[in-house]
């Protein structure tokens, strides 16, 4: 469903309109352009322009000229300790800088300031930081992604799904959420490519392209200030860095959630509950007015309308769901989206879905709330293992908090600071809040924190513009004092961004010979076959997996890994079902996951390969530089498990 089309706010002319668009400032419909019958006409609108619109093409035209310099000289193949950070160019950041240069010049334009330019360096941004891989990788990018590739390929393959089989390692979930993937495996078909994994690279660019505009008219609702739109929007471009919008069902259920909430903060105000937000008098400079009221009857439709997009978000996701029930019930903790109607008709679409198709999960997950309900601690928790080993992954995690603390800072100022402000856009203050209450529940294996970061990263982002962009009016020391911290935060954020994203990315690419390599010990493996590995962050961890179950043996706690190390052969074959044909796998991306996510200590990867060559239970299949197989032999005199 696309979003709804905004109409101009109160008081706003079209885009461009306004003194420093070129629009008309006065004059009738006589008078003669640019001026008055009692002033001569000023320069022509092109001849105003000109100057301007070259000073915000020359940055722009600069940056993609550095970045597809750039591009062939990234040294992809031999990914160091840092990720792709030193294998960038100059010339990548060079055409970074000169983004965030252009678009913040952009800005000086004004508050009316016209909406291209910024759009447009938002986009080329969002293609400069996301598409290298896209466009260099000559394999899909992270095993979550070929995790994914393998569902769509298997439902290809059978045309239907079964929600109620049980598959190794919570594969059956994807049965059990299967919108996402069957949508793929209609495009795959649509397409005529082999599959998902020929355009899975592209669903970050994607992803960002579709929620540019929603976020926009969101943003939108709130403020008339475009600096204010627009610097929210570059500010939640390099913020979200958490990697959610590969290809996967949390990317296409994000953006479903975002068109949701865009639908109800404009078209769900309740009649009599926003009076005061409409009197310009009580409003800070740069907050639109509120949008108009509703009837029942309307938001009544409006309910009918949004049902199909809130079960294709029920259909795709888990937790995408829970979270748009969250952020509903904030809204209505204020009188103006106060809509309980929509509230039930959500949850009762979800716990429809929970009990049905999901049902297995469901009650599993409802068994396990005995133990994490309630521990906040453990449930804050990022991953299962101990702490990020190496130069890459220890970088990562500063770039992390420091984010998050800066965009904490700044989104708080704002608060403080901003107070009519705050009154007018509180729908997304309380959104940006909702999913706090989510790490009372469970951890998401791992996963609650980078989740909650995530959507309450709209509103977050929103705020922190706020306190970098000063209302129109401001003291003239406020403007100068955000002169300088504009591009100072825009160019940290960034700095932020680059390790966050591309630190770890030997965990994230695998030449084609690796997989290659994976693909044959699936081949040479019987159908039922148990399949070993250290982790399953490697591509082609899931080749096949309705066929054989799976062992990770190190995504457990660390202390157990340690014991498992003094002797890596008996503890696997202790662990292997008696009579059950066993192969291991191991991989450089193995290593780079196991060692960089602490799951093994530095040295540990190796002791462990090293140990099963030794041992007469296990003997080599394939060996090379880019992984070992082996296949487990029980029938050795004492090695029966």
């Amino acid at each position: 469903m696309p979003a709804p089309v905004a109409a101009a706010p109160a008081g706003e002319g079209p885009a461009g309109g306004g003194p420093a668009g070129g629009g008309q400032a006065g004059g009738g419909a006589d008078a003669p352009a640019g001026g008055t019958a009692d002033t001569p006409p000023s320069p022509s609108r092109g001849t105003r322009r000109s100057p301007r619109t070259a000073l915000a093409a020359l940055p722009l035209l600069s940056a993609a000229a550095l970045w597809l310099y750039a591009l062939p000289h990234v040294d992809f193949r031999a990914i160091g300790d840092y990720g792709l950070l030193d294998r960038f160019p100059a010339a990548f950041y060079a055409a970074l800088a000169a983004l965030t240069a252009g678009f913040a010049l952009t800005l000086r334009r004004g508050a009316r300031s016209g909406t291209w330019w910024p759009a447009t360096y938002c986009v080329a941004m969002l293609v400069a930081l996301k598409a290298p891989p896209a466009l260099l990788y000559d394999g899909v990018r992270y095993a979550w992604a070929s995790k994914h590739d393998a569902v769509i390929t298997r439902l290809l393959a059978e045309g239907t799904v079964h929600p109620y089989d049980e598959l190794s390692g919570g594969m059956s979930a994807y049965d059990q959420w299967p919108g996402f993937f069957a949508l793929n495996a209609a495009l795959v078909r649509a397409v005529g490519v082999e599959s998902a994994a020929a355009y899975a690279n592209w669903a970050p660019v994607a992803f960002g392209v579709l929620t540019l505009p929603v976020l926009t008219l969101l943003y939108r609702t709130f403020t008339d200030d475009r600096r204010l739109v627009w610097t929210g929007v570059w500010i939640f471009q390099l913020a979200n860095w958490v990697g959610q919008d590969y290809l996967a069902p949390q990317g296409f259920a994000y953006l479903l959630h975002l068109t949701v909430l865009l639908v109800v903060v404009r078209h769900f105000v309740r009649p009599g509950s926003a009076g005061r937000l409409r009197d310009r008098a009580r409003l800070d400079p740069a907050a639109a007015v509120a949008p108009p009221s509703t009837g029942l009857r309307r938001r009544a439709a409006g309910v009918l309308l949004l049902v199909p997009l809130v079960a294709a978000v029920n259909a795709a996701h888990q937790l995408t769901p829970v979270m748009l029930c969250a952020t509903l019930f904030a809204l209505c903790l204020t009188r103006r989206y106060r809509n309980l109607g929509l509230l039930a008709v959500t949850g009762l679409i979800m716990l429809a879905w929970d009990l049905t198709m999901g049902r297995v999960l469901f009650l599993e997950t409802l068994g396990s709330l005995r133990e994490s309900a309630g521990d906040l601690l453990g449930n804050s928790r990022a991953g299962y293992a101990g702490e990020p080993t190496g130069p890459g992954p220890e970088l990562v995690g500063t770039a992390n908090v420091l984010m998050v603390l800066a965009l904490a800072v700044l989104a708080g100022t704002a608060v403080l600071l901003r107070r009519r402000l705050v009154r007018t856009a509180l729908p997304l203050l309380l959104a940006a809040a909702a999913p706090v209450p989510m790490f009372a529940v469970n951890d998401y294996g791992g996963e609650m924190l980078f989740r909650v970061y995530l959507f309450g990263l709209p509103g977050t982002a929103f705020f922190a513009a706020a306190a970098l962009v000063p209302a129109a009016g401001a003291a003239r020391t406020a403007r100068r004092v955000a002169a300088v911290a504009l591009p100072v935060a825009l160019t940290a954020l960034l700095a932020g961004f680059l390790p966050s994203y591309y630190g770890k990315e030997g965990m994230h690419y695998a030449p084609p010979a690796e997989t290659a390599l994976v693909t044959r010990a699936y081949d040479r493996a019987p159908a039922g076959s148990l399949i070993l590995a250290t982790t399953g962050s490697f591509p082609g961890a899931y080749t096949r997996y309705d066929r054989y179950e799976r062992w990770f043996f190190t995504e457990q706690d660390v202390p157990e890994n340690l014991r498992m190390l003094r002797d890596p052969a008996g503890y696997l074959a202790r662990g292997i079902p008696e009579g059950r044909r066993a192969y291991v796998i191991l991989t450089p991306t193995q290593e780079e996951a196991v060692i960089g996510e602490g799951y093994l200590p530095p040295g540990g990867f190796d002791t462990l390969t090293a140990a099963l060559k030794r041992s007469p239970l296990f003997r080599v299949v394939e060996e090379g530089e880019h992984g070992l197989v082996l296949r487990y032999v029980p029938t050795v005199t004492g090695g029966s498990p």
